[in-house]
């Protein structure tokens, strides 16, 4: 495996001179009391926050010591994303974060800072604008830090799995969307058009499907499945009520996301449209990380897996057998991290005095100066 490869980061605090007494005069007289010792540089702490389809995570570490999840501060929000009519809903967001983050700053050591927030959020790209305008001002009144990272969440799992190195990340939860990139050029992605319109091969379409399949066992149309049938009305009650209890529901990918891993206990029992089901999301994933990889002109492309729908051994399974087929180039490695330690290396880099060592590109990764009317990198 490669050496996992390490942002560069000048140092924090650079004026670390030891304080001077003032000048003295030359006339004798008693002796002066010592100079006060010098008043502590702050130790510049970040925080790292991964939105996804169904909850958020926090992270607060040492800026110089973020490349890692081992020992940091972490709080796990079990709160689905909100879409409204301008995208993901900024105040509800904000409204379970802040106090977490009011929280975990509270731990901070003694004149520790927090010099910069990265949050890697689901749909960013597509779906972020009420976030870019809401989160910069509260986040930085929150925390105090001078600069804020909005990234999309395949910026952030491409981040968290693979650093600096150039590849493929396929980020797998409720929704799902690819990544490539290599140096010198932008991202390339693909897919995470959203529950309506893709995230194909997603929690969210796996539970649809599903569904479908227990709908159909249920009106005795072809394509059913009696044991996904029984597993729905298991999960959500009596599925005539499902129309009403999904379809106003803003979270309603996470609703369906719900019941994929129930889709794979069914194929692990076997059920054979749920197999089906499973082996049909495994290609609709190689396919969507195929497109990622030639997009960004990788024909051997190190390929990462990331995400909790990837826990589902079946489907993991079927991944690789479809990637075997569609993309048989690509070295498939262990992931260095999940997104959140994405963002926690987001937020570490900005604080460094080096540009960025990936391509700003808003909306899928921007870096904002709370207070200051524009972006910049």
């Amino acid at each position: 495996m490669e050496q996992v490869n390490r942002v560069d980061r000048a140092d924090p605090m650079p004026g670390r001179a030891s304080a001077h007494a003032g000048d003295r005069g030359a006339a004798a007289g008693p002796a002066e009391a010592p100079a006060p010792p010098p008043v502590p540089v702050a130790d510049v702490w970040v925080v790292g926050i991964d939105v996804g389809g169904t909850g958020a995570r926090l992270a607060l570490a040492p800026a110089d010591r973020s490349d890692d999840l081992v020992g940091v501060r972490t709080r796990d929000l079990p709160v689905a994303a909100r879409i409204a009519a301008s995208g993901h809903d900024a105040d509800a967001l904000l409204a379970r974060l802040i106090p977490e983050l009011a929280s975990l700053s509270a731990e901070l050591p003694p004149h520790a800072q927090i010099g910069a927030v990265a949050v890697g959020a689901t749909g960013m790209a597509l779906l972020g604008r009420d976030l870019a305008a809401g989160l910069p001002g509260p986040l930085a009144r929150a925390t105090g830090a001078e600069r804020l990272v909005l990234a999309g969440d395949a910026v952030a799992a491409y981040v968290g799995a693979l650093g600096t190195r150039a590849g493929v990340t396929v980020a797998a939860g409720t929704g799902l969307v690819a990544i490539g990139h290599r140096p010198g050029a932008g991202w390339q992605r693909a897919d995470g058009w959203g529950q309506l319109l893709g995230d194909c091969g997603s929690g969210g379409w796996i539970g649809r499907a599903g569904l479908e399949a227990a709908l159909r066992a249920y009106d005795g149309r072809s394509g059913g499945s009696p044991a996904l049938l029984e597993r729905a009305e298991r999960r959500y009650g009596p599925v005539t009520g499902l129309p009403a209890a999904l379809q106003p529901r803003p979270d309603r990918a996470a609703l369906l996301a719900a019941f994929a891993p129930d889709v794979a206990g069914a194929a692990d029992d076997g059920c054979p449209v749920a197999a089906v089901i499973l082996r049909r999301a495994g290609e609709e994933i190689a396919a969507t990380a195929a497109a990622a990889a030639t997009a960004a002109g990788l024909t051997e492309p190190r390929l990462a897996l990331t995400g909790g729908l990837f826990n589902l051994a079946r489907l993991r399974s079927a991944t690789e057998a479809a990637l075997a087929d569609r993309l048989p180039s690509a070295r498939l490695r262990r992931p260095d991290g999940p997104p959140l330690l994405g963002a926690l290396r987001l937020a570490a880099a900005v604080t460094a005095a080096a540009p960025l060592p990936w391509p700003i590109d808003p909306p899928l990764l921007a870096v904002h100066h709370p207070g200051r009317p524009r972006s910049d990198g």
